[in-house]
C-alpha cells in the first residue's frame, strides 16, 4: 500500500507510536509484526494497522450505534473512548466491567448488544468472556503481547500509549462518520488528536 493510499500520512501514525509493540510477542500477533527493534520492542506493520482500521469502521458501520458497546479498563484510553462515544452515539464503559451487564436481563444495568469492542482483551477479559457467552462479534485492540483467540476482528496497535489510543479513536470517529454518511456531524468535526489524549 502506497503512502497516499493510507488514511493519514505515515508520519502521523509513526509520531503517535501506534506501531510500537512490546518486548513480548505471541504467536497470535506474529503476522502483524514488521520487525523487532535492537531494544527488543516489536514494530507493528503500519499498512496492516491502516487496513484494519478500515475493517473496524466497515464492521462498526453495519450496526446501529445503540447496539454497539465499547469497554475499556485501561485508564490511558478513557478520554479517547468517552469522546468517541459522544461523537458517534456508541455506548462506552470505562473502568471495571460490571458483572452481568451483557448476560443477566434481571439486572437494572443489563444492556443488549449486537457488537462489542474492547481496548485490550486482557484487562477487559470479563467483557470478552460475556461476548463469547452470548455469541456476539468482538473487536479487540491487540498489542504484540495479546492473545487473539475468541476475537472476531483483531485491531493490531499499541493499545497502551495515550498518544496511540488518541490517534486511533480520533481516526476511527472521523472515518466512522464518513462511512455512515453523517454529513452534519462530519461538517462539525473539528476535533484534533490532542482532544482525545488523556493527561
Amino acid at each position: 500500500m502506497k503512502e497516499k493510499e493510507l488514511l493519514i500520512p505515515k508520519d502521523e501514525y509513526l509520531k503517535s507510536g501506534i506501531h510500537i509493540g512490546t518486548k513480548f510477542k505471541t504467536k497470535h500477533m506474529e503476522k502483524f509484526i514488521f520487525q523487532t527493534r535492537p531494544d527488543g520492542l516489536s514494530v507493528l506493520n503500519v499498512q496492516q494497522i491502516d487496513k484494519r482500521i478500515r475493517s473496524v469502521v466497515n464492521l462498526l458501520s453495519q450496526y446501529e450505534p445503540e447496539s454497539v458497546l465499547i469497554f475499556s479498563r485501561r485508564e490511558s484510553s478513557w478520554k479517547a473512548v468517552k469522546l468517541f462515544g459522544e461523537i458517534t452515539g456508541i455506548k462506552v464503559y470505562t473502568g471495571r466491567y460490571p458483572p452481568g451487564l451483557l448476560t443477566n436481563p434481571n439486572l437494572d444495568i443489563y444492556r443488549e448488544a449486537r457488537l462489542l469492542m474492547v481496548t485490550d482483551p486482557w484487562p477487559d477479559k470479563n467483557a470478552v468472556e460475556d461476548a463469547e457467552k452470548i455469541g456476539i462479534p468482538l473487536i479487540a485492540l491487540c498489542d504484540s503481547n495479546n492473545k487473539s483467540n475468541d476475537i472476531d476482528l483483531v485491531m493490531p496497535c499499541n493499545n497502551k500509549g495515550r498518544k496511540s489510543l488518541a490517534l486511533f479513536f480520533w481516526l476511527l470517529a472521523k472515518t466512522y462518520l464518513e462511512k455512515k454518511g453523517l454529513k452534519q456531524k462530519i461538517q462539525k468535526f473539528d476535533y484534533t488528536v490532542e482532544d482525545f489524549m488523556s493527561e
